[in-house]
């Protein structure tokens, strides 16, 4: 299940994954909100709060984070992955090679320094 991360600052966009995800379910719910988001404030600071395990998180759906990167490649400005997985942690630094922005991955345990490191301007 994604759910949309509403107590967050408002140029900041977040997802917080739980359960099975598919990547329908994840474009459905990320790519309404992107568009809003860029409308609203021009760049993209996205929070990703990843709370199953990656078999659960459907393999098309965490590579249609690429996809999607590349859809709004000129648009982001942080990104942040917040989960216990050090794989997917490790694995979203890769984005930084790919797609223009700052990358940085916390432990669940950090998940307030994340929304302070992706809250500022």
């Amino acid at each position: 299940m994604l759910t949309h991360l509403s107590y967050l600052p408002q140029h900041v966009l977040g997802l917080h994954a739980t359960g099975e995800i598919t990547n329908a379910e994840y474009e459905k719910a990320l790519e309404p909100l992107l568009d809003e988001h860029i409308k609203q404030h021009g760049k993209i600071n996205f929070i990703l709060v990843l709370e199953t395990d990656i078999k659960d998180f459907e393999a098309g759906a965490w590579c249609g984070n690429i996809g999607i990167g590349l859809k709004y490649f000129t648009k982001w400005n942080k990104l942040a992955i917040v989960t216990d997985k050090e794989g997917v942690r490790e694995f979203s630094h890769l984005f930084k090679y790919i797609i223009p922005g700052k990358y940085k991955g916390y432990p669940l345990n950090e998940l307030n320094e994340a929304v302070k490191w992706i809250a500022e301007k």
